[in-house]
């Protein structure tokens, strides 16, 4: 099992060369992936949560594989309706080219109804609009000549239904985010027998002294060994890759960011223990 990190790419603590010295901390504790969020326009109902600076994603990725060198790059998640489908299939297509083939496009709905307004988007169609967006992208792909014959993955994001029937539908893995072991352990049971996607979940990771007991823990919360159980546990489930998730939900923890690479580093350590 792969497992990759959701680097934050906003927030007071968001510079060049914080971005710089997150990839290179990732890529050098040896984890295989890494993913950066999207939002455009940081309207107040993105500021509450994601507050500018907001680094946009294709850009930053395609900055950040040029100073790495093996570790996979992607979005978790792009939201689709935001872009021309074409424009999105380009962008997708000539990242995964100029990264030497590392690219994954992980792609949602979105929830920001300010922003969706302020592009011009028309919240209540995004559902639609994705599938359009993704039936589109595969059939650009399609043409190897212009958009390149190495392969890009689809990860469809999100917890609900519809997304997980998206997934199977239009995507290489469900990437699921951000939930407790118990509702995983649900969701795997709601897969269809066959045609199923591929699993790549996104989770929590809130390092610890003791453990948490609560019954609303989130998967990657807790102490190592909790962090380590939950991983074995997802591996079990059939998880190909998991990302870990370090931001926590308060924009000041991005000034900070040696706290989550010591709990990165912790994972990593988890990953020598339990290859």
């Amino acid at each position: 099992m792969q497992i990759g990190v959701n680097v934050p790419n906003f927030g007071p603590g968001a510079d060049p060369g914080v971005l710089r010295a997150w990839a290179r901390t990732v890529e050098g504790l040896g984890f295989d992936l890494l993913m950066m969020s999207d939002h455009v326009a940081v309207t107040p109902d993105v500021a509450d949560q994601y507050p500018a600076p907001f680094y946009e994603p294709f850009t930053t990725l395609s900055w950040l594989a040029g100073i790495t060198d093996r570790i996979r790059l992607g979005t978790t998640v792009v939201v689709a309706p935001y872009r021309h489908p074409l424009l999105l299939a380009r962008m997708a297509a000539n990242l995964n080219e100029l990264s030497g083939g590392r690219f994954i496009l992980g792609v949602g709905v979105g929830w920001a109804r300010q922003e969706f307004a302020a592009l011009g988007v028309p919240f209540e169609q995004r559902g639609r609009l994705t599938d359009e967006a993704l039936r589109t992208v595969r059939e650009a792909w399609a043409d190897e000549d212009d958009y390149g014959a190495k392969r890009i993955p689809i990860w469809v994001g999100g917890n609900s239904d519809a997304a997980m029937r998206r997934a199977v539908r239009f995507g290489d893995a469900w990437h699921m985010l951000r939930f407790t072991p118990a509702w995983m352990r649900a969701a795997v049971e709601r897969l269809p027998s066959t045609g199923a996607p591929a699993l790549a979940p996104r989770i929590a990771l809130r390092l610890t002294e003791k453990p948490v007991h609560d019954a609303d823990r989130l998967a990657g919360e807790g102490t190592a060994d909790q962090i380590a159980q939950d991983l074995a546990e997802l591996r079990a489930l059939g998880a190909e890759t998991v990302l870990l998730d370090p931001f926590n939900g308060d924009p000041q923890e991005t000034l900070r960011p040696e706290t989550a690479w010591r709990a990165l580093a912790a994972v990593a350590e988890i990953r020598k223990d339990h290859p």
